[in-house]
């Protein structure tokens, strides 16, 4: 029977809506009237249809964009469907529309509280109470946004005013909120009983300040308070959550769980009452029901991080250790940073290490120095100091590691917990490792110390020449080449074999060279096997490059090589970026020139620039038979009495003697093999000064291309800028050097051609004159430095 009752009424309300819609229906098709769409929307509003009173209200806002009914008709809807946002829109047209109209402004700031827009709220609500300051709910609104925000000295203004206005229940009991959170206790408890005074069925004021009560131990007035509201209401929930607290508080843990089974009856949705029964249960000893109710909370939320620990905990107490384990290990993972949790989870770590206890005893790899035999490690005899490095391992952790009783640091690692020390061997005849883990337990390892050579030998290649990433220059196509280097290693060497042929060389000598006739023919590569007298064997492969073949036979000026010196990274001066983009530069100039060989050395110190033109770039021109040198520096430099000096990037600022000094340059030549017939060295860091620089007596000589005959003259030149020291990270002098060789179009250019244009380019950028002319002490026969195109 009430079935059909039911569906009757449904039906009626179907067959009014129907009769609605048709009439509807007639009057937009005679007149689309907005009132009509207004007042078939609030029928829907009222039969609960709330999509379709949307669209009603919005029909009729298309027609009269400024009807305030169709818009206040609208928000409520979207009120009614928490879409607080569109309705917040339409009551701010309205406030558009209806400036003096406080209720609009008042409406529009409480969608932004629900939307939790605490700052536009309270901004708004200000405008409704300069309309009217008197406003009672405006003044409730903007006390709760204060509130909501945490702004609580502003709040407690907000609360007094309010008051000043009317005191009723509502603002008592806001004043009575504030000063709870102030902790001012005795102002909220004389708030609260004044609200109550002003309306005894405040059941919200009632709940608090039992709360308050039972906060401050008084659980007799706790207790009485909170009765008063259940007799009011025998179904409000928050009365008796506060009721079951308050039971607990008095170890009454069986009413207290009673309570809270009561709310649930109440609120099945209510599931944080789960876990407060589980703590009931725990309260009352009863860990299996408490493990049953922390599991429903995690079934709900699986991040509850106080679930999982006081699950833990139950579990303990009921010997269910493997479970405990693994709540314990979750909540390290989802627990959150902020002090609650971080309590949480020391505690759970302190009560998992306990769960965890073991006795084994923890392992070690030690991985340097290498292990060669049982408890036995090989020492280089000549390193005192060496590393220790090695992985402890253990299945719960390490506490200590100590290297011949020394603490040493380690970390954790995937496979272990990695240490690294040094210590000093001299005289030691073993090495001990200490490690305890977390549980004390102890693994001590004695090494026996073997003093030996454990390093493979170094091969470097002189002849043919050989870069630094091993790759071989060739400018001959004979299938037998001459092959020289030498072999670095701390030990003698015992066999030098390239590819399979047996190498010359003394065996008595220490870091030996050697010397072999070996067969390129269709070869691209050959690898040299050296081996020490401890069997430390290299194998290094070198790369053969044919292309200098062709340059040799289309080149007069010969074999030409080109070294660039690029110091950037400076310690005391400041660094740089123009010498690494002046020298691509310069390398993708000279790309189209004969070119057969480019040393491109970067940052190097005083004692590396003096060792490599000294003795190492004198070898390699030597043992390379070169014919042409261009030496071009790009870095700091400095010009001090008279002497010009290349700046290295170890170089110390005011100290001269840290300074490269370019004659020191100029020495180094005087001793490089007379198969060099030409030399240029370029430098754009300062001048030379006139111990390395003698001027042209004639001027600048005008060269061409008819003049190649002359290239079997020696010359030794130097072309440099005047005037500054410091380089400069956009160089007018290289940018002019590079375009000379790029725009060339004839088969080969003359440094004078060059040192023309770029002259020209500096004194026109108001810079001083660079400097062209012959290097002092050097032998010259008035030749020239030719760049010859491919």
């Amino acid at each position: 029977m009430i079935n059909l009752l039911i569906n009757y009424k449904d039906m009626k309300r179907y067959m009014t809506m129907v009769f609605v819609l048709a009439f509807f229906g007639y009057s937009y098709a005679s007149s689309q009237n907005a009132k009509q769409f207004v007042k078939v929307g609030q029928q829907f509003f009222e039969n609960g249809m709330n999509d379709d009173a949307i669209k009603q209200f919005s029909a009729a806002i298309n027609i009269e964009p400024d009807m305030d009914k169709a818009y206040v008709a609208r928000a409520k809807v979207y009120e009614r469907v928490k879409d607080y946002e569109s309705a917040m829109n339409d009551y701010n047209k309205l406030c558009i529309f209806n400036t003096k109209e406080e209720e609009y402004f008042f409406k529009s700031a409480e969608m932004s509280f629900f939307l939790e827009d605490y700052k536009q709220c309270l901004t708004t609500v200000e405008k409704a109470l300069q309309l009217s300051s008197n406003y009672s709910n405006a003044l409730e609104l903007k006390f709760n946004a204060l509130f909501a925000s945490e702004d609580y000295a502003e709040a407690l203004e907000a609360s007094k005013k309010a008051l000043r206005y009317k005191e009723n229940e509502v603002n008592y009991y806001n004043y009575g909120r504030i000063n709870e959170k102030m902790e001012l206790w005795d102002e909220a408890l004389i708030a609260y009983n004044k609200a109550i005074k002003k309306n005894s069925n405040f059941l919200e004021v009632y709940v608090v300040l039992a709360d308050l009560y039972r906060r401050e131990l008084d659980l007799t007035k706790a207790m009485g308070t909170i009765s008063k509201s259940l007799q009011i209401s025998k179904n409000y929930i928050p009365a008796y959550r506060v009721r079951s607290a308050i039971y607990a508080d008095q170890l009454n843990y069986s009413k207290a769980i009673d309570d809270v089974s009561t709310i649930l009856l109440l609120d099945p949705n209510a599931t944080e009452m789960f876990f407060l029964r589980g703590k009931y249960y725990q309260g009352f000893a009863q860990h299996m029901n408490a493990v049953n109710d922390f599991s429903k909370t995690i079934s709900l939320d699986n991040t509850h991080a106080e679930a999982y620990f006081n699950r833990a905990y139950s579990n303990e107490q009921i010997q269910r250790f493997d479970d405990a384990i693994k709540d314990y290990l979750r909540l390290a993972e989802i627990v959150e940073d902020d002090e609650k949790a971080i309590e949480m989870l020391t505690e759970a770590e302190e009560r998992l290490f306990e769960l965890n206890r073991e006795t084994n005893k923890p392992e070690l790899v030690l991985s340097t120095p290498e292990e060669k035999a049982d408890r036995v490690l090989h020492i280089p005899r000549k390193e005192n100091i060496i590393p220790i490095v090695g992985i402890a391992m253990d299945e719960s952790g390490i506490k200590t590691i100590k290297v011949n009783d020394l603490i040493t640091p380690f970390t954790k690692k995937e496979n272990g917990y990695e240490f690294l020390t040094s210590i000093n061997v001299t005289g030691l005849e073993s090495l001990k490792v200490e490690i305890e883990d977390v549980y004390d337990n102890t693994e001590i390892l004695v090494y026996e110390i073997l003093r030996t050579e454990v390093e493979k030998p170094i091969v470097k290649i002189i002849a043919p020449y050989a870069s630094d990433n091993n790759v071989i220059y060739i400018d001959t196509n004979d299938p037998m080449i001459y092959v020289e280097g030498v072999i670095s290693d701390e030990s003698l060497i015992s066999s030098i074999y390239i590819d399979g042929v047996v190498a010359s060389y003394v065996p008595s000598d220490l870091n030996p060279n050697f010397q072999a006739m070996i067969s390129v023919k269709n070869k691209n590569e050959f690898t040299i096997k050296a081996t020490d007298g401890f069997g430390n064997i290299s194998d290094t492969k070198f790369t053969l490059n044919r292309e200098s073949v062709a340059l040799q036979e289309d080149n007069p000026m010969g074999k030409t090589w080109v070294v660039f010196i690029e110091n950037s990274n400076y310690q005391s001066f400041a660094s740089l970026e123009g010498p690494t983009k002046d020298i691509l530069l310069m390398k993708t100039a000279l790309a189209n020139y004969s070119i057969h060989n480019f040393i491109h050395k970067k940052d190097m110190s005083k004692q590396e620039l003096e060792k490599f033109f000294a003795i190492e770039l004198r070898d390699l021109l030597r043992s390379n038979r070169v014919n042409s040198l261009l030496v071009w520096y790009a870095g700091h430099g400095k010009f001090v009495n008279e002497t010009g000096y290349w700046v290295p990037v170890d170089a110390k600022r005011d100290d001269e003697f840290t300074y490269f000094n370019i004659n020191a340059l100029k020495a180094s030549m005087q001793s490089y093999p007379t198969n060099v017939n030409h030399t240029l060295v370029i430098t754009d860091a300062c001048e030379s000064g006139p111990s390395f620089y003698q001027a042209m007596r004639s001027g600048l000589q005008e060269r061409n291309c008819n003049d190649l005959a002359t290239v079997r003259l020696k010359s030794s030149q130097v072309f440099s800028s005047a005037g500054y020291e410091l380089a400069v990270d956009n160089s007018q002098f290289t940018r002019t050097f590079a375009n000379s060789l790029a725009n060339n179009a004839d088969a080969c250019i003359p440094i004078e051609s060059i040192v023309q244009k770029v002259t020209d380019a500096v004194v026109n950028s108001n810079q001083q004159k660079p400097l062209f002319g012959k290097i002092a002490g050097l032998e010259d026969e008035n030749g020239t430095f030719f760049f010859i195109a491919k």
